[in-house]
């Protein structure tokens, strides 16, 4: 298995299990490698250190971004900076910084979607009739303009916009 570190033309770092380079080739080529922040498919393979599995031993810790995918049921709570819980330890670099963003980013968008009806294009619509007790209160999202957004809150229903990659949108795995 061959670990690829990547990042796409906005700066979204992330890693790639492929079964070997030809097979990262391939699936580049035919744009199934893709960000999974902005879904941009302009990927490029990053310089990182070798990574061995040995097969003994103590288990090898993955990352903040791995972990982050792995559980989409719910968020899971922003680890604190290394430097906070002990000054000694070395401050984390910028990019294992946007790292974590990215990975709390893509938890929280993951958790709003596995817990909300999506409503679609009347979003707005809903929104106002679960508001006024016409309908059962319940967590709902979709798609609403700027001017519907603004009547929503000058009305005092809150609503918030939530950019989710193309990726997510459709069935979460």
């Amino acid at each position: 298995m061959k670990v690829l570190d990547l990042q796409c033309p906005q700066g979204h770092s992330f890693e790639g299990w492929f079964g070997s380079q030809d097979d990262y080739d391939a699936q580049r080529a035919r744009g199934l490698v893709t960000c999974p922040v902005c879904n941009d498919s302009d990927i490029v393979k990053m310089p990182s250190a070798p990574r061995l599995n040995l097969g003994h031993g103590v288990a090898p810790v993955s990352s903040t971004a791995e972990t982050a995918a792995k559980d989409n049921a719910s968020p899971a709570p922003t680890p604190a900076l290394p430097e906070l819980a002990d000054p000694h330890r070395q401050r984390p670099t910028d990019l294992q910084v946007l790292q974590q963003m990215q990975a709390a980013m893509l938890n929280m968008v993951r958790h709003v979607m596995a817990n909300t009806e999506d409503v679609g294009p009347q979003f707005a619509e809903e929104a106002r009739k679960i508001h006024y007790g016409e309908r059962e209160e319940r967590n709902i999202r979709g798609q609403a303009t700027r001017e519907e957004t603004e009547a929503l809150l000058e009305e005092g229903i809150d609503v918030m916009p939530l950019p989710v990659p193309e990726n997510l949108k459709g069935p979460l795995q």
